[in-house]
């Protein structure tokens, strides 16, 4: 059974992130392919958005489980690590939906060396500007804990990464 590319797209960026259920893989941008070989099997390819990632087994497991309902009895799921991922890939509408989750999403592009500018985080509340830095490492490793000095929220901050 041979079916279209986007077929095979439109069932994985179905799958959701385990830690983050408002965003799918292709919001996140770690899918990064799907293709079905000449004996049936699909391949999915995915990166993690951090070698560690915790959550790689679970979207594995949420892969295999969605093409199965779909029919597709042989899944591959190969996580590849190079590139490595970049809140670039996130796309437009993760974005907004990290910010209706209550999640500043990433801002601006990711870059390389050294950084000599601070930006402010905008609070994905009230969007004020007026932010501070709470911990470096908020509820997973790709966020920082921030909290807002004007409507006193605390909140995740999505790292741009790069």
């Amino acid at each position: 059974m041979s079916v279209s590319t986007e077929r095979l797209l439109d069932i994985a960026s179905r799958v959701t992130d385990p830690e983050i259920p408002v965003l799918t893989i292709e919001d996140l941008g770690i899918l990064r392919s799907v293709q079905q070989d000449t004996e049936g099997t699909v391949h999915v390819t995915i990166t993690p958005t951090y070698s560690g990632c915790p959550a790689m087994d679970a979207i594995t497991e949420d892969l295999g489980i969605a093409f199965r309902e779909e029919g597709f009895e042989k899944v591959r799921v190969n996580l590849v690590l190079s590139p490595a991922w970049t809140t670039d890939w996130m796309t437009e509408s993760g974005k907004a939906k990290l910010e209706e989750y209550g999640i500043a999403p990433p801002t601006g592009k990711g870059h390389r060396g050294p950084v000599t500018l601070g930006l402010a985080v905008k609070c994905p509340r009230c969007h004020s500007l007026n932010t501070k830095e709470l911990s470096r490492f908020g509820s997973t490793s790709c966020k920082a804990f921030y909290s807002c000095k004007d409507c006193l929220e605390p909140f995740d901050y999505f790292k741009v990464l790069s």
